[in-house]
Formats: C-alpha cells, sequence, structure tokens
C-alpha cells in the first residue's frame, strides 16, 4: 500500500528510525514531517534522504502548538491516511520542575492535531504514549490491564491524552476514526547500519545515552539516582527494548490500522521486551563490551521513580505478530559499532 504518512516530531529519535522502518518495507511511502526541532537537529533527517534517495521526505520546521493555521496547511497540501504522534517534551526530572510548559505543550498539540485531522478527513492515529502512565506497578510484568496512575508530570500528560483520545472517539459526529496507543518502555541504541542514531540537543536525560557519552569520556561519570532501591542491586530495573523494535511496532501499527474501514476502534498495546535490567546492569554491560571503565556515582533519588517496570507484551506479539529482535548486548554492540563508526 502506497499511503502518506506525517510524524508528528519525526526529526526525532523514535520518528526518524520508524521512517527508516517504514521506508525500508516500501520505499513508495510518502513520509510527511512536522517537527519544531527543539530537542533535535536535522542529522537523521538529512542521513534518510540520503540512504533512501528515491523516496519523498517532507520536513515542515513547524510548532504544533504555536503554528496551528501552518500545520493545517500541511494537511491541506497533502492527502494524509496515518498520523503518528510522536511530538511532545519528554523528560520526567524536567517536567517536575517546569509542569505547566509541559501540560501547555503535550495537551495543545494533540488538541490541534486532532482539529486538523478532523478537518482534512484522516481517520488513523497512532499515538506515542508511555509506560509512566501506569505509574507504581502493583504486580509486574504489566499488562494493557493494569492500573493507571502516572507518577510525574510528564506521565500524567501522556495519561491525560489517553483519556482525551478515549472521549475523543467517542464523538457523536464521528463515524469513523480509529486510534492505537503504544504505551512503551524504554527505547535505547540505535539502527545497527549506524546511519541514523539518537541526537538529543543539550545533555541527554535518558540513562543509556548518558552511559554513551561517558564511555566516549564527554562526561565524567554517570549520576545513578538511587542505590537503595528493591532491586537485585538496589538501583532502578527497567525494560529497555531497541528503537529498531519500537519503530517496527509503529509500521505493523499502520498496516493494521489502514486495513479497518468504517467502524471504530481504539486499542492499546505495550511495547516492551519483558525484561528488567538494573541501571549498574547496564554500565556492566558497557563495560563488558566496550572493554572499558565506566565511573560512575550516587545521588539521590529522583521524584516519580519506580523500583521496577517492565512489560507483558503478549497482546501486541499475539495480534500483530510483533516481536523483539534485540537483546541487550545487542542494544549496547550497536551503540558502540556506531561510536567507532563516527571515530573512523
Amino acid at each position: 500500500m502506497n499511503k502518506t504518512i506525517l510524524l508528528t516530531g519525526g526529526c526525532g529519535y523514535i520518528g526518524t528510525h520508524t521512517c527508516y522502518q517504514l521506508l525500508e518495507n516500501n520505499p513508495n511511502t510518502k513520509i510527511v514531517i512536522i517537527d519544531n526541532l527543539s530537542n533535535c537537529d536535522k542529522s537523521n533527517y538529512h542521513a534518510l534522504n540520503q540512504h533512501f534517495p528515491n523516496s519523498q521526505i517532507f520536513l515542515y520546521e513547524y510548532d504544533l502548538w504555536k503554528e496551528k493555521e501552518k500545520c493545517m496547511e500541511v494537511f491541506q497540501q497533502h492527502s494524509i491516511d496515518v498520523v503518528i504522534h510522536f511530538a511532545g517534551l519528554k523528560a520526567v526530572g524536567e517536567s517536575n520542575d517546569i509542569p505547566l510548559l509541559y501540560y501547555q505543550n503535550n495537551l495543545i498539540s494533540t488538541f490541534h492535531l486532532l482539529e486538523c485531522m478532523e478537518k482534512y478527513h484522516c481517520h488513523h492515529l497512532i499515538f506515542s504514549s508511555s509506560a509512566t502512565v501506569y505509574g507504581n506497578p502493583q504486580y509486574l510484568p504489566m499488562d494493557e490491564h493494569h492500573p493507571l496512575q502516572a507518577l510525574n508530570p510528564y506521565g500524567r500528560t501522556k495519561l491525560m491524552i489517553e483519556e482525551i483520545l478515549h472521549d475523543y472517539i467517542h464523538s457523536s459526529h464521528l463515524s469513523s476514526i480509529h486510534i492505537t496507543i503504544l504505551r512503551y518502555f524504554n527505547p535505547v541504541s540505535c539502527h545497527p547500519s549506524g546511519i541514523i542514531r539518537e541526537n538529543p540537543l543539550g545533555k541527554p536525560n535518558n540513562l543509556f545515552p548518558i552511559i554513551s557519552r561517558v564511555y566516549q569520556d564527554i562526561y565524567p561519570h554517570i549520576s545513578i539516582y538511587g542505590n537503595d532501591y528493591q532491586t537485585i542491586d538496589g538501583t532502578g530495573v527497567r525494560d529497555y527494548i531497541h528503537v529498531v523494535d519500537l519503530a517496527e511496532a509503529h509500521r505493523l501499527c499502520c498496516e493494521n490500522t489502514l486495513l479497518k474501514d468504517m467502524e471504530k476502534t481504539y486499542t492499546v498495546y505495550n511495547v516492551g521486551t519483558g525484561n528488567g535490567y538494573s541501571v549498574k546492569q547496564m554500565i556492566e554491560c558497557f563495560e563488558s563490551i566496550g572493554n572499558k571503565s565506566i565511573p560512575y556515582i550516587y545521588t539521590n533519588r529522583r521524584k516519580g521513580d519506580v523500583d521496577s517496570c517492565y512489560a507483558d507484551s503478549t497482546k501486541i506479539r499475539n495480534e500483530l505478530g510483533w516481536n523483539p529482535k534485540y537483546h541487550l548486548e545487542d542494544m549496547v554492540k550497536h551503540e558502540i559499532n556506531q561510536i567507532n563508526q563516527e571515530n573512523e
């Protein structure tokens, strides 16, 4: 199927890897990106254009929150079949410091997107949600029926948007709309080819790219937030998923939603490996594969962090045939290979 897919925040880490998977599977897919470039540069976008020279990739440097009319023009110019909504602020720690900005940006941009979709009759939306909507796990692994209770402003924006979308799908004036929610866990690493990678502006907020920068001697050490969690070694345990596996889940959701016609559907999927690794285990994996010591220090816990969090992804495996290909060692190897490739 040759379709036009809009990626909000499509120049970012997960967006560009999803773009790669879409074009690798069908180079005739037309990709439209809206991104204000607030948390990334255009390096991955340029890399995609070089790798897929015969494909159509359009970039509009617009702000979905502040420039709704310009985004409306994008919908007017392109006949959008599916929207994948990545755009949004996403740092847990930062959201505690500036919660109002998170609520303004993440919620209003979603309102504007829905208005654009409704006006131009786009009926398929895939929303980039997060495992943070579950809050402190009441049981592990967590499935889609786990109670929802986000513990920080970032997670609450994701949960609020899920609730808004759930209400929106029941709008009496909508005859057909299909919404898929992907609650993903902790995406890491880069494409095995090294063509695209994580490219945050400024200091990254997530563990994996920070370890990568310490490995490269860009930072002197890693700050581990707490060593008294109820885990194997006292450090937080998370479900790390290779970004390519996550991108493939988005591609499969695109194919699946386009098969739906007139009915309304609202579907939620967890996307994780089901395996939990601690902060120290991640550091040790870097040390083992990279044959280099990674210095770290312990600091205070961050507000909103939980002891352990990992997924039950049985539903997406059974319904869409999705299965993660990569393990923790692959994630670290691909990152180190990409670093070595850049330094050659």
